[in-house]
């Protein structure tokens, strides 16, 4: 299998090139996880994966409740189903406690704050439901918990692994906390192995072809439980090597071979990229200081034929929004109309009148 094989095939299982799938909830699930500190970003992310997708399709199924946004696996935050979220935060909160002794101490937390600060949190989420980041932040301080140094965002994260807290709907575009009881009903408990067996599933089959160090980065587990989880699913997948490395997937796609000129306008952070441990089959080295910056924020890509080939950024106004593309390589005049057409993609998801600026170096 060659690297273009490999981003081909990747294009088709993350449901990029087609997707046959027009729930959210859905989507999210087979996918597994998709991350999501840039919240719309993510929303972008899943909404391009869907037919018939709105500006409305993803917000509307977050507010819902059908999908959450909750501190996950590497750990940053995470959108999953709904259904998934209390066994996926079981199977890999441990890890993610035992790695933040040295931050506790960098913060000046210790057990008795972190108690204090989610009995307060338990309250206030008991009595008003959903609140603001900004919101409980007066909590905290009216409580005497010193919210200064990124403390707040930290008592907020060990809330959520704790499995107190998840995200709660949107509040005039604000993200909102709720308590995960009441907002997600436990509905779903899994054994450890089984919990392995789903989440290697869910990511060999959506983001394969995929080596097992690649699934030990997205999922943040160790070594031993990657290794665990593929033996339990090896079975229901199809392995293919590469020089020496040895790839899994589920059902090869029939067709792995993008259309001609297939042109996709992916947002930061997205899962083409961030989910490998190695991303040479889409990015050369070349450019991977263009895309990944030195402290890991993830740009959003222009993909063409598999490859990584440019970066966008987008500004809006009321009415409108400019989509400033620039590309790695020139191209002759019909690339670049496919690229200004494949923008348009925009003015449905973002709900506005998309421009296109279209620049080469």
């Amino acid at each position: 299998m060659t690297p273009q094989d490999i981003a081909a095939a990747r294009l088709y299982n993350q449901h990029i090139e087609t997707s046959e799938l027009s729930s959210v909830k859905e989507l999210v699930a087979r996918m597994g996880a998709i991350q999501a500190q840039d919240f719309a970003m993510a929303t972008l992310a899943i909404g391009l994966r869907l037919t018939d997708a709105t500006h409305t399709t993803v917000e509307t199924a977050f507010n819902a409740g059908e999908i959450v946004r909750a501190h996950l696996m590497r750990p940053t935050w995470h959108i999953v189903a709904a259904d998934d979220l209390h066994w996926m935060l079981k199977l890999t909160a441990p890890r993610i406690k035992s790695s933040l002794t040295s931050r506790h101490k960098q913060l000046e937390i210790d057990a008795d704050i972190l108690r204090k600060a989610n009995t307060i949190i338990e309250q206030a989420l008991l009595k008003e439901r959903y609140l603001t980041r900004e919101e409980l932040d007066k909590r905290f301080t009216k409580g005497g918990i010193k919210t200064t140094d990124n403390r707040l965002y930290h008592l907020l994260f060990c809330a959520e692994i704790e499995g107190l807290v998840c995200s709660g709907p949107l509040a005039n575009g604000k993200q909102t906390y709720a308590l995960l009881p009441e907002r997600v009903p436990l509905v779903r408990e899994l054994s450890y192995e089984e919990s392995l067996a789903e989440l290697a599933g869910r990511y060999f089959t959506s983001h394969g072809p995929a080596t097992l160090q690649d699934f030990v980065w997205w999922s943040g587990l160790s070594l031993t439980q990657t290794r665990l989880a593929l033996e339990l699913i090896k079975t229901d997948l199809v392995s293919v090597t590469a020089g020496a490395e040895t790839y899994w997937m589920g059902n090869a796609p029939t067709n792995p071979k993008p259309g001609e000129n297939s042109i996709h306008l992916l947002p930061a952070y997205d899962e083409y990229l961030i989910s490998y441990k190695d991303r040479s089959a889409s990015l050369m080295q070349v450019d991977n200081q263009k895309v990944v910056s030195s402290n890991g924020i993830f740009r959003p890509v222009v993909v063409i034929n598999g490859q990584v080939s440019g970066l966008w950024k987008r500004s809006q106004t009321k009415n409108h929004t400019t989509v400033d593309v620039t590309l790695f390589q020139s191209h002759d005049e019909v690339m670049q109309e496919k690229i200004k057409a494949s923008a348009a993609m925009f003015d449905v998801l973002l709900g506005k009148n998309t421009r296109l600026l279209l620049s080469g170096q």
